[in-house]
């Protein structure tokens, strides 16, 4: 199958189990810590907000954690996912690498987020939860949740970053269809979102500001549970069914790959694709993980690796993570779902201790791949996994210029049908490239408490 251009399993080849990567890495996490007292948080403290099965898989070491039967007959909805070697894409380059790409756009909500979202679900409906509430960025974990809790019966509300939720109106649409309701963060319907939409009507909104809202929801009604779409240990988990996947196909292609590349917001799709090749390199094999971030929010690259909360109103337990500061708002690049001051405890631990490699990239040169890949390969992706491609084309151009024959393996975890907007602006000339300023960086990093 070396010379296949798409490399497939069957039904029967989705996993069944979920690879957890606490039992192999050799640096304990530092416990989340409780926003109030600043101790480490128990299961008592997160039972409010999500069902205790999830809670346990958070902190569990066990390697592998079976995926309900249930889970698995939904995913095979759109699982298991193609494996693609970009024939077309290598010639016009003009490289002797071979590069491959796991693409998850077939998903029912065009991007890898479903993977999580049923799960969590699933639990949520096996305790009784009668209503989820979550936040989403560029809209793709909104969707997915609202199509996940749709299949269980379960009520749905979603805080959509404002930014987004006037860039993508569809995407709004898609969450409707599912029976799921949405609004626009900052909301009025909060306490945070109204304090913050009187301190600034015209907010753009966060991520964080989002959090703030679903989590406060969430806490203040007993048949509410809040959901994240990405950064908690049992969200990475959950995607590592990608990453299986791909070491199935890569030996069908007798093939493996040199590095693993994959976009990074909060985590969750590079942990999907990457996490199950980490034992590989922790037994010596000689793999790259690289992780790649917009300069617009440079969590990984120009963050500290520091206890902080993970919404701007200070309700969510402390993380030891990569941060910008949890008061950061950034600029309403195309990317929104790599716009969030945080980075996944377990990602971060990894990047401080050398394991992955942080890269940063302006939204043009993005774009310029997306493009590129779009005219070669015929996929349009979305803006984050366009960081990915941006990372694996430089990385296929060093091959060209050394004639290393390097295997490439990147994650394309959605298409881009509802961000043509940003094609847009990128073909007229508006696209314009941000780097967030150091003394706005520091101003935020100024509110991260002190433990």
């Amino acid at each position: 199958m070396a010379d296949d251009t798409k490399i497939l399993l069957s039904e029967n080849e989705i996993p069944t189990h979920w690879y957890n990567i606490q039992a192999d890495l050799q640096w304990p996490l530092e416990p989340a810590l409780h926003p109030g007292t600043k101790e480490p948080a128990g299961p008592a403290d997160f039972a409010p907000l999500f069902p205790m099965e999830l809670i346990m898989q958070e902190v569990s070491k066990e390697r592998e954690i079976e995926i309900p039967d249930e889970v698995r007959d939904i995913y095979k909805l759109w699982r298991p996912t193609p494996l693609f070697r970009a024939h077309r894409l290598e010639k016009a380059l003009g490289t002797p690498a071979k590069i491959f790409y796991k693409y998850e756009g077939g998903s029912p909500a065009g991007s890898h987020k479903p993977n999580t979202a049923v799960p969590q679900a699933y639990y949520n409906k096996a305790e009784g939860t009668k209503r989820i509430t979550t936040e989403t960025g560029a809209g793709q974990w909104g969707s997915a949740l609202s199509f996940a809790c749709n299949q269980m019966g379960i009520e749905c509300k979603v805080y959509m970053v404002s930014a987004s939720y006037k860039q993508k109106p569809y995407r709004k649409s898609m969450i409707e269809t599912w029976g799921a309701s949405v609004v626009p963060s900052p909301s009025p319907d909060t306490q945070s979102g109204r304090a913050i939409l009187a301190a600034n009507p015209d907010s753009p909104g966060s991520l964080g500001i989002a959090i703030s809202e679903a989590v406060e929801d969430a806490a203040t009604r007993d048949d509410t549970k809040y959901a994240l779409g990405s950064v908690l240990n049992h969200v990475l988990m959950h995607q590592t069914v990608i990453g299986q996947e791909a070491i199935k196909q890569m030996e069908k292609a007798n093939a493996y790959p040199d590095m693993v590349i994959g976009c990074v917001g909060g985590g969750s799709n590079f942990a999907g694709i990457a996490f199950p090749f980490v034992p590989d390199k922790i037994a010596g094999k000689d793999i790259r993980f690289i992780a790649v971030e917009p300069e617009a929010c440079p969590t990984l690259t120009r963050g500290e690796f520091a206890y902080d909360f993970g919404d701007t109103a200070g309700m969510t337990p402390l993380l030891k993570m990569h941060t910008l500061g949890h008061t950061f708002v950034p600029n309403p690049i195309h990317a929104g779902g790599l716009r969030y001051h945080g980075m996944a405890p377990l990602i971060s631990l990894m990047v401080a201790n050398g394991l992955i490699e942080p890269r940063a990239y302006h939204q043009k040169t993005v774009f310029d791949a997306a493009v590129l890949f779009a005219q070669t390969e015929g996929i349009v992706p979305a803006p984050e996994p366009s960081h990915a491609i941006r990372a694996a084309i430089d990385e296929a151009l060093i091959c060209k210029e050394t004639g290393e024959e390097k295997t490439i393996l990147f994650h394309l975890c959605g298409h881009g049908h509802f961000d043509m907007s940003a094609y847009e602006n990128y073909f007229s000339g508006n696209m314009v490239d941000y780097a967030y300023p150091e003394a706005e960086i520091k101003e935020a990093m100024s509110s991260v408490p002190v433990v």
